[in-house]
């Protein structure tokens, strides 16, 4: 079933317009710049709110990350479908630095070859949906309806990550779960840090916001 819908969604329901849209979205170098960009007007311009959120969700990402996705990674060692299977197309932007002058190029579309060296096992779980799904879990904790608006481009990343042919669709659907749970987990303890602490380091901010989504 797995296998099935690998090829499915990457060989099946293509189009040049959806490989040029699954390859942009997969590409986290690309959105780099507008993360940071946004990250930073936020701290910048922002209330208490969106910094406890930018806080908490870059925390949460780091945790999750060291402590997490690279363990399973190392232990479940599961190797990427375009890494063992020469029936997969890989979709990906072209070469450029940076990144964003690869929009004006030709995309990379190739079938994969599988390597005759022993492989990372790098597939499972999709680190990207982790990210982003932790990400929007934690805008829906602060910015509640608004913040699942946040999920749709979650989603699609996940997505994007079997269409150019990194993941299988078992890697992206456990991932979610995963995430989402990985992601309340760790804001309940970064709310119960800054209730204990912030009374003792930031009086002042704590008596007005005695919660981080206050």
């Amino acid at each position: 079933m797995d296998l099935q819908l690998l090829y499915l969604f990457n060989r099946t329901w293509t189009s040049p317009a959806l490989d040029w849209i699954m390859a942009v979205v997969s590409c986290t170098e690309l959105w780099v710049p507008f993360m940071v960009l946004g990250a930073g007007l936020g701290l910048i311009f922002g209330g208490f709110r969106a910094r406890a959120f930018l806080l908490c969700a870059g925390l949460t990402l780091g945790t999750i990350d060291v402590l997490s996705t690279k363990t399973l990674k190392r232990t479940v060692g599961r190797p990427r479908p375009n890494d063992v299977r020469a029936d997969v197309r890989m979709v990906d932007i072209g070469k450029a630095s940076p990144r964003l002058l690869a929009l004006g190029k030709p995309l990379k579309i190739k079938m994969a070859r599988p390597s005759e060296k022993p492989v990372e096992g790098n597939s499972f779980p999709s680190a990207h949906t982790v990210n982003n799904v932790s990400f929007a879990t934690i805008a829906a904790v602060f910015f509640r309806r608004r913040g699942w608006l946040v999920f749709f481009p979650a989603l699609l990343v996940g997505y994007s990550r079997v269409y150019v042919g990194a993941h299988y669709p078992s890697d992206v659907l456990v991932s979610i779960p995963l995430a989402m749970g990985e992601a309340l987990l760790l804001f309940v303890c970064w709310e119960m840090l800054w209730r204990r602490l912030g009374p003792r380091w930031f009086p002042e901010t704590f008596a007005a916001h005695p919660s981080l989504i206050t």
